[in-house]
């Protein structure tokens, strides 16, 4: 029987998009995304096409006549702004925990995201209703889900490079062409049109040349995805249905999968019609084409009628590339083999089914409105404000997705560091063959020499430092006047000096860390590195960040603001975290800066003179070889000092021993002061005097004593270290006395013989106590002059009436909980001080 032709075109057989118009045919429409419609447009169900008894096959029931209306596009109401992100839980299986980990199919991925028993599938379709709740809704799109069955035949898609084909397709066909003075559809041209077509054809042919050549998709299931579109469209089937069965369609795929797939097809025809129409006016085969499908009057009214339509068309396939972008991007990283199973068991997945959902339904929406456009007159599309509502779901969606992503990374960032930092952590407090691996986990940067050698102003890798003894300088850029770099400089000059000793076969690096580069830190730093004579790193970045954290972590080098000394062993050890007091307090002879060295040194040394004159002048050292009495004082008094000196003079003249004077002056003293004393000194030829930078010396050399001493007293002490630990062991105590003294203004004084007893007081009790000589000149005549000395002082400190002495210590290092007063014996009150001078 012969077929009669009918013209598609006549008003009985086009499909008319202006008959339901009526207001007993429009709905409600309201989105939780924007409420009260925000007078964005008329309660109008959009226009929906009369059912054409032609386009459906026989035997099939009427169907709903809703194609275009705003139901299908956004109810049912399953918004993902955040107030309604607590239906989420509807996703998560009732018998499993929400962090169960996903994995690509198997038991794991199905329990992560179904909460109903698998359903009888066939080629009978479920039948799909408008859920009236998001629990419903998540249900459904869960049931259709049966990548955890896959069969063998349900080959793995090439996600990343089909998106990247689609991606290529969309921005090619958005691309702005003027043609006869009209914009094809797609992006407006802006004022600097030019410009930006340029600049848009680099991008498109970058991305066109990174396409495989090679591409294998499943061919017959984007046919069918796009022939369920196109029929359902035509049939007046809502967005629901129709998204529910191209799930169904795709139900062995994964969920990135499935959305590509949807994608892939819409990508397909939304290609086609932009390829026709860009070329509709060059090429014969184009324009044969786009007469039938009437481009000519599409293109007419591209630039008027349909302009704004067009730009939220545009921005509504922008959205679903964002979205579909994204949950690629997560997907493949929960199925990434290398994410730790801690991570993937804190992070939701329960949210990617929904969104897969509405990205799909928004694909079919694009789809029903190309569809529309291209079938029909073109003012009879979905409303421009309708896509925008659906557009701004999908900008929620991202946003939430975008939200979990970010947390991902961090979750991500953090194990990696914390895997990195075990790494560092087991590298440097091992040993190996040599200190190569150790010094290459410091400082490393693409396989480039890491080191700056100072003495020669040179480039050079780290095997100059193989099989050394690695003293790691670390510190801020304000180091100049530290006393740590002033110690490091003085033991680096008397390297220099003796080359060949073996206390010499060390070298330094500096290690800058500073918690922000700039252009000007970089400057400074490259200026300090250039004077220095010893290695630095090359370049900041040369260390890494968690190298930085590695450096600063309190279990670790605990590196806040004062300069470390950190030792690195031949065999690349890490053998001591801060060696500057072990270096100040015995120089040289602490080769090779170990904590075994140190205690070793500590265990051999006494409380005498010899432990304070130590490398502080030359007229000492020479003092204690000729085995004379020593009187070390200090303060700023100057009359006291006039009157102290005179009567220790002369009380050595009766004594009958010979006493040199030495002023040493306090703490911490100013050098203007310091300075003027010494001058009075030396004009009125009180005593001896030195340099005011070996005054200097020797109280941080004192301080550096009561900072290696009291470690190792710490470390070897079960408990806290407290003033117990003082009061049993006799150089402590004479340390803290000491500091006491120059920790006041007053005067102070202590007289000994080499490798003998020392006398130590205020300058009140030692002065009244030589006052006194002649009443302990017997006790002297009988046991020597120190013991009879200390002998009458302890009467003294009995008798004395009260008095306030001071303890400054550094806050940096160790503490202890309790001190007790170097006078009297009493606990001292404890408190904190904040100091800044600059004399």
């Amino acid at each position: 029987m012969a077929l009669q032709a009918q013209n598609p075109l006549t008003p009985q057989n086009r499909v008319n998009f202006q008959s339901n118009l009526a207001p007993q045919n429009r709905v409600t429409f309201q989105d939780n995304l924007a409420p009260q419609n925000a007078g964005l447009a008329p309660q109008t169900a959009g226009l929906v096409p009369q059912q054409n008894p032609s386009l459906v096959p026989q035997g099939t029931a009427p169907v709903p006549q809703n194609t275009f209306a705003p139901q299908s596009a956004l109810a049912p109401q399953s918004a993902y702004a955040p107030q309604t992100l607590a239906a989420q839980s509807a996703l998560v299986h009732p018998n499993k925990p929400p962090g169960t980990v996903l994995g690509r199919g198997g038991d794991n991925y199905r329990d992560n995201y179904r909460t109903a028993g698998p359903t009888q599938l066939g080629r009978d379709r479920r039948q799909y209703s408008a859920p009236s709740d998001d629990n419903t809704l998540s249900n459904q799109i869960l049931i259709t889900d049966r990548s955890h069955e896959r069969p063998y035949d349900v080959l793995l898609l090439s996600v990343k490079q089909v998106l990247q084909t689609i991606e290529a397709i969309l921005v090619r066909a958005n691309k702005p062409v003027d043609i006869h003075g009209t914009v094809v559809p797609g992006v407006l041209v802006p004022a600097t049109a030019q410009v930006d077509s340029l600049e848009h054809e680099r991008a498109i042919h970058a991305s066109l040349s990174a396409l495989h050549d090679n591409l294998d998709v499943p061919n017959s299931v984007l046919n069918e995805i796009s022939c369920e579109i196109q029929y359902k469209s035509l049939s007046g089937v809502d967005a629901n249905k129709t998204t529910m069965d191209i799930l169904e369609r795709v139900q062995h795929y994964d969920w990135d999968e499935k959305v590509v797939l949807a994608l892939a097809s819409f990508a397909i025809k939304d290609g086609e019609f932009w390829l026709v129409a860009q070329l509709f006016t060059s090429n014969p085969l184009a324009k044969a084409i786009g007469q039938l499908k009437q481009m000519q009057e599409i293109l007419e009214r591209s630039g008027t009628s349909l302009k704004a339509k067009f730009e939220v068309y545009n921005n509504l396939v922008n959205a679903v590339l964002k979205v579909t972008r994204i949950i690629v991007h997560l997907q493949d990283i929960y199925h990434d083999p290398h994410l730790a199973t801690e991570i993937k068991a804190t992070t939701p997945t329960n949210h990617i089914p929904s969104a897969v959902y509405w990205t799909i339904r928004s694909i079919v929406i694009l789809a029903s409105q190309l569809l529309g456009i291209t079938g029909s007159d073109p003012e009879y599309v979905t409303e421009a404000w309708e896509l925008s509502s659906l557009a701004h779901k999908l900008e929620s969606i991202y946003k939430h997705l975008e939200d979990n992503l970010n947390r991902l990374h961090e979750l991500t960032r953090k194990y990696r560091d914390e895997e990195a930092f075990a790494a560092i952590e087991r590298i440097l407090e091992s040993p190996h063959i040599d200190n190569s691996k150790p010094l290459r986990v410091l400082f490393y940067k693409d396989d480039q020499p890491a080191l700056f050698d100072g003495y020669n102003k040179k480039r050079v890798d780290i095997d100059v430092l193989r099989r050394k003894v690695v003293i790691l300088m670390i510190s801020d850029l304000d180091i100049g006047q530290e006393n740590e770099y002033i110690i490091a400089h003085q033991m680096y000059s008397e390297k220099r000096q003796f080359p060949t000793r073996a206390e010499s076969q060390y070298e330094i690096v500096w290690v800058p860390i500073v918690d922000n580069w700039t252009e000007a830190k970089l400057l400074q730093f490259e200026e300090i590195r250039n004077g220095m004579e010893w290695y630095s790193v090359y370049h900041p970045s040369f260390v890494s960040p968690i190298v930085v954290k590695y450096i600063k972590d309190k279990r670790k080098w605990n590196f806040v603001k004062k300069p470390l000394l950190v030792v690195m062993d031949p065999q690349g050890k890490i053998v001591h975290t801060n060696a500057v007091h072990m270096m100040c307090v015995f120089g040289s002879a602490a080769y090779p800066f170990t904590s075994n060295r140190e205690r070793l040194l500590w265990e051999e040394e006494t409380w005498r003179i010899e432990l304070l004159a130590d490398a502080i002048d030359q007229t000492l050292l020479n003092w204690i070889a000729e085995r004379k009495y020593i009187c070390l004082y200090g303060g700023e008094d100057i009359n006291w000092i006039r009157n102290f000196t005179r009567t220790a003079k002369n009380v050595a003249l009766e004594a009958g021993i010979q006493l040199e004077l030495l002023y040493l002056g306090k703490s911490k003293q100013k050098e203007r002061v310091v300075k003027e004393i010494i001058r009075v000194i030396k004009e009125e030829k009180l005593s001896h005097t030195i340099d005011s930078n070996l005054i200097w010396f020797f109280w941080v050399r004192l301080e550096s004593m009561w900072q290696s001493k009291g470690q190792l007293m710490s470390e070897l002490s079960k408990a806290n270290f407290t003033d117990h630990n003082i009061k049993n062991d006799i150089i402590m105590q004479g340390i803290v006395s000491l500091l006491s003294f120059g920790s006041t203004d007053r005067g102070w004084a202590l007289i000994a013989l080499p490798s003998s007893e020392m006398a130590k007081a205020n300058g009140e009790h030692m002065s009244k106590s030589l006052n006194d000589f002649k009443i302990w000149k017997p006790k002297h005549d009988e046991v020597g002059f120190t013991p009879a000395l200390n002998e009458y002082l302890s009467g003294v400190y009995r008798d004395a009436p009260h008095h306030c002495t001071n303890l400054i210590l550094p806050a940096t290092g160790i503490m202890p909980e309790t001190v007790s007063c170097s006078e009297c014996g009493r606990i001292m009150e404890r408190y904190a001080m904040f100091r800044c001078c600059t004399d």
